[in-house]
């Protein structure tokens, strides 16, 4: 008899996975695990291998080392290849791939050809994406974003076992992008679909993702949530790849203390400055991390910085800020605080936590 109390396998398992053309070894030994209706990111730059990973999840490409799982049953190992036809994943792709001379209807019932109710499933599908209107449309006659809803709806309309999307959004304007992606997480959830996307673009990463996998040279450097990356990001790399910010250099003072040109910060976490996360000796060299909203525009405060850049974002400018000592950091202000370019601000601190690593070069004091 089965253990009903036994946890549940990962729905999509990548286990120690090696891809590669020729003697070129595109992904090393890479490992995600994705629960069944969460939606999970490969978030990196070109060439960082993160389509070859989902092409390797889709069947389109063989694993050199590990295996991939679905469901707990192996799809992907050197000596077991399940072809993608068999795999029931969904996938959608940047350029729409749409069937020119089908109609919406069609396109979206390519994929349920023996299916008992195929033209109920189309309308339901056509409705759910909002296109219920368009059905008999081409997709020449449509929007960029009317055609990538179709191509969704042809996604969704097998129930795949899970769902793939490579660069979805790519093609489409930015207003367009951050609406859809909205609707695309709530459409997946509403659905109970497990999905893994693939982006270059963080903001569409944050908008959709439940848990991103920053990628780098083959490798995830961190998978966590939107908000781990960004606050507790694991080493430079993931630093500097999301969000915006500037290093800043510091002397640990304590376990929960480092000093800078800005002051003394306090951090609610002990402060570490390896990957491993070592804590940080007193007198340890250090660069740390500080984020725009890090640093406060204060009238009254003793530092003062001369605004070097200024970038009108609505609400908010974002400045570029220099020190005393040359040093620069990023500030975002309200925009009725319109300084000029050449102006002294007084600025502040504004920190819970420290995130620093040790800085490159020698170091007075043993920081590993």
């Amino acid at each position: 008899m089965s253990d009903s109390s036994a946890p549940r396998p990962p729905w999509l398992a990548v286990d120690a996975v090696t891809l590669g053309y020729g003697r070129k070894t595109v992904v090393s030994q890479l490992s995600l695990q994705l629960p069944r209706g969460r939606i999970g990111c490969l978030l990196g730059p070109s060439g960082c291998g993160k389509t070859t990973v989902l092409r390797a999840i889709a069947g389109f490409e063989p694993v050199l080392t590990g295996e991939i799982r679905l469901d707990g049953s192996v799809v992907s190992a050197p000596h077991r290849h399940l072809p993608p036809e068999q795999r029931r994943i969904g996938m959608v792709f940047q350029d729409h791939a749409l069937f020119p001379h089908l109609s919406v209807a069609d396109n979206v019932a390519f994929g349920l050809r023996g299916h008992p109710d195929a033209a109920a499933r189309v309308r339901e599908m056509l409705d759910t994406v909002g296109l219920g209107h368009a059905a008999q449309r081409y997709p020449h006659e449509l929007s960029g974003g009317q055609q990538q809803r179709v191509a969704l709806a042809r996604a969704l309309a097998p129930s795949p076992r899970l769902m793939l999307l490579d660069e979805p959004f790519s093609s489409l304007d930015v207003e367009l992008r951050e609406r859809l992606g909205a609707e695309l997480r709530d459409l997946l959830h509403a659905a109970g679909t497990t999905a893994l996307l693939v982006t270059h673009d963080q903001h569409e990463a944050f908008a959709i993702a439940d848990e991103i996998g920053v990628m780098s040279e083959g490798r995830i450097q961190q998978w966590a949530s939107a908000y781990q990356l960004y606050h507790q990001p694991a080493n430079r790399f993931v630093a500097d790849f999301v969000g915006q910010g500037a290093f800043l250099p510091g002397e640990v003072v304590d376990g929960h203390h480092v000093h800078m040109e800005l002051g003394t910060a306090r951090s609610d976490m002990p402060i570490r400055c390896t990957e491993h996360g070592d804590l940080c000796p007193r007198g340890c060299a250090v660069d740390v991390l500080l984020r725009p909203d890090d640093v406060v525009h204060d009238d009254a405060a003793a530092t003062r910085a001369k605004v070097l850049h200024k970038a009108f974002r609505g609400a908010e400018f974002l400045y570029t800020l220099e020190l005393a000592s040359g040093a620069t950091v990023l500030s975002l202000v309200p925009s009725h605080h319109d300084h000029a370019i050449g102006e002294a601000i007084g600025i502040r601190l504004d920190l819970d936590h420290v995130v620093a690593y040790k800085r490159e070069g020698p170091s007075p004091v043993h920081c590993d």
